[in-house]
């Protein structure tokens, strides 16, 4: 009822204010997630102020909460909003003179004692509690806790004379196209964190940064200085009796300019033994050329040694150095180094940046208790359970009602798991009955506020109502069953991969596998789209017409194949009938001579028809991207047919799958959106799940499997 409520008076506020400012015209933006007033002020081209002066709830620097409805003026007067330093520093603070604007230089772990309050940390580390807060951002949603590692942001010390933030410190920089968070912080020579805090504006649960923004970057401080182009930095330990005269001669650079990137100078008096300087690396070359095109980037964690850093990146020391010269002086905790993108290791890399590999069996925390709401369409409503042959003919008819209990017999095994682990899970069941009026009426009922994701609904409209509606909780929603939309609420995770996914990683594939063979492409008349996108890929391959865009001649056919090397015949139908000709034509041409191989980027309905033969596309070792894999003898397969007395289905599969991978996240992290952002790609029994948000829109899963055919067993294709 509470988000109703508000929506209801924002409605009314935007026909008052309609009615009773009649000499300018209106228009209303519903805010979405990652938008922010800069944003919108532009979208519209109207000034930040004018939509302050008509939005008294929001304020110049603060937040603009998703689906806020916002009053926008009509204007024809042209925009004036000038990005400048200073407007980007008021961004920041939120005061007409920006002031006190503290970055981090590092970060502390503290883990939790019993009986230890927010405010007793604060004051042992002495920061204020909004700032263990916003880099814990946990604490914003649940209590302190025994056990709890948090992260505590180390500051350098700051005199009143220092406390002021300095414009020419500044630049503003712009975003060049392919470049990301990491290339960005690699060529400044700073942490992400630092990039979060100088420039609000970023989404702090997503990776996204576009061309052409423009973003607030720190740089030296003089007037010499100001026009240099971006720096790299090293760390420098002072040694005994170290002058400036020498450090000038040392580095050649200006003892002004060092003391200006190093205010612990004045502070303590003087160069100091021990002093950790930063210092401008001129021996290094500016990273101008530095985008996701040629490098991916890995931020150094804490006690990380050369050994552990070369062993997980699986690259020598020796050319890490010379990769990043920084290194030189040691590895620091934050810095930002960069890989060729060709690099492989113990890693997964998103978006340009190496993740860790993380267990989550092996990081449970058995004190973060889940909450899940599934919403299904059971459709118990229509189904008499007294009578037991019309309910099963009524689930057999019902593809809703049979998806259903597929998924949600799959997670009760899941969540029979998870209880052996440790792990205790509140879970609450609701039969959508396919009627929004009802579902709406549930939410509205139910105490949202704890709720750690929600399963389902499976109807599109539905979902995004849901969505909208468990939003200002900031709940995930999971979409079991679908690939997105390109405009989807920012809370929702579809978890199925979408044929473009599935056919980008089939390309993907076979340019890694690909060395010299023939490729040859069969496309009916609705695939000529990807008949293109395959020419493109391979401008080598040939290219079969089709004869009334249903079978093809075998002795055109006969002449495109190669003798001395491998043919790979790409098949792009959704005609049963085309699969089966083709099928049988490739068949009889194989030989001594004749070496074939059948391929697809959409393995659709069409190869699964009772008129194509297994056996034929067994002997063509037919290969095809797949959302998910075949499930042979494992623990699930045991537990479901104990609990249930059957054999799994593909729902069932799924429904375990994503079970797991939610209760595990949050058992790992308490937060499923963030173990999100954090982990990458997760692998169970027959699903992976590798979530990727896309700007302002939901999160669309990238995990996908390569199979294929092998003396007709179907397996997983691993290179």
């Amino acid at each position: 009822m509470k988000i109703y409520r508000k929506t209801f008076l924002s409605t009314v506020l935007v026909l008052l204010l309609s009615g009773s400012l009649f000499a300018q015209e209106f228009k209303t933006h519903a805010v979405k997630q990652g938008e922010t007033l800069e944003s919108i002020a532009k979208q519209y081209k109207v000034s930040q102020e004018s939509i302050l002066k008509l939005n008294r709830e929001i304020q110049r620097g603060g937040a603009v909460k998703a689906n806020t409805i916002l009053v926008i003026p009509v204007s024809n007067e042209p925009v004036t909003n000038v990005v400048s330093v200073r407007s980007m520093l008021q961004e920041i603070t939120g005061k007409e003179k920006a002031e006190k604007q503290k970055v981090p230089v590092g970060f502390y772990t503290h883990k939790t004692r019993r009986k230890e309050t927010l405010y007793g940390i604060s004051k042992k580390y002495k920061v204020s509690e909004d700032d263990l807060k916003r880099y814990n951002t946990e604490l914003y949603s649940i209590q302190l806790k025994k056990g709890m590692e948090l992260r505590i942001p180390k500051f350098r010390s700051e005199t009143s004379k220092e406390q002021q933030i300095n414009e020419a410190d500044y630049e503003i920089y712009t975003v060049q196209p392919k470049e990301t968070r990491w290339s960005i912080a690699h060529k400044y020579g700073i942490t992400i964190d630092s990039l979060l805090v100088l420039n609000p504006v970023l989404s702090k649960t997503s990776n996204y940064i576009a061309g052409g923004q423009q973003l607030l970057l720190p740089k030296i401080g003089t007037e010499g200085a100001k026009a240099q182009s971006p720096q790299k930095y090293i760390w420098y330990t002072v040694p005994a009796k170290q002058t400036f005269y020498s450090l000038e001669k040392k580095f050649g650079i200006a003892s002004n300019d060092i003391i200006a990137l190093n205010p612990e100078i004045k502070e303590r008096g003087g160069l100091k033994e021990g002093m950790v300087l930063r210092i401008p690396d001129k021996s290094s070359e500016i990273a101008t050329g530095v985008t996701t095109e040629n490098f991916i980037f890995y931020e150094v964690k804490a006690k990380e040694t050369q050994f552990s850093l070369s062993r997980k990146l699986g690259i020598g020391y020796g050319e890490l150095l010379a990769l990043n010269p920084d290194l030189k002086d040691g590895l620091k905790e934050g810095m930002i180094l960069k890989l060729p993108k060709t690099q492989t290791g113990d890693f997964d890399v998103r978006n340009a940046l190496i993740l860790d590999k993380i267990s989550l069996l092996d990081s449970i925390h058995s004190g973060n208790r889940a909450k899940l709401l599934y919403l299904l369409p059971f459709r118990l409503d229509r189904l008499n359970v007294s009578d037991k042959e019309s309910t099963m003919l009524a689930i057999e008819n019902r593809k809703d009602v049979n998806y259903s209990l597929g998924l949600y017999s799959g997670a009760m095994v899941a969540l029979d798991s998870i209880a052996k682990l440790g792990v205790s899970v509140d879970v609450k069941t609701i039969d959508t009955q396919l009627d929004a009026t009802h579902v709406r009426g549930v939410l509205q009922r139910e105490n949202l506020n704890g709720v750690s994701a929600v399963f389902g609904p499976l109807e599109p409209k539905m979902l995004n109502e849901v969505a909208a509606q468990v939003a200002s909780y900031n709940i995930p929603v999971i979409a079991p069953l679908a690939d997105g939309a390109a405009q989807s609420p920012a809370n929702v995770f579809f978890a199925m991969p979408s044929e473009k996914v599935l056919r980008e990683q089939m390309l993907a594939y076979i340019a890694r596998v690909k060395t010299n063979e023939n490729i040859i492409i069969i496309a009916d008349q609705k695939n000529k789209g990807i008949e293109q996108v395959l020419v493109s890929k391979f401008p080598q391959a040939k290219t079969v017409v089709l004869k009334d865009d249903r079978t093809l001649s075998i002795d055109k056919l006969n002449q495109m194949f190669a003798l001395d090397r491998e043919n790979w015949i790409f098949l792009e139908t959704d005609q049963a009938n085309l699969v089966y000709h083709v099928g049988s034509v490739l068949n009889s041409s194989i030989s001594k001579d004749v070496k074939l191989r059948l391929f697809t980027t959409n393995k659709n309905k069409a190869f699964d028809a009772e008129v194509v033969s297994y056996s034929h596309l067994s002997n063509l070792r037919f290969t095809y991207p797949s959302a998910s894999r075949e499930v042979t003898s494992n623990g699930f397969i045991a537990a479901y047919k104990k609990r249930f007395g059957a054999e799994p289905d593909a729902f069932a599969v799924r429904g375990f799958d994503l079970t797991m991978d939610i209760l595990l996240k949050i058992a790992y992290k308490n937060d499923f959106i963030g173990a999100t952002n954090t982990i990458g790609e997760t692998s169970y029994t027959g699903n992976k799940f590798n979530f990727v948000k896309e700007f302002n829109s939901g999160y669309f899963n990238k995990g996908g499997y390569i199979l294929g055919f092998d003396k007709m067993r179907i397996v997983e294709i691993k290179e």
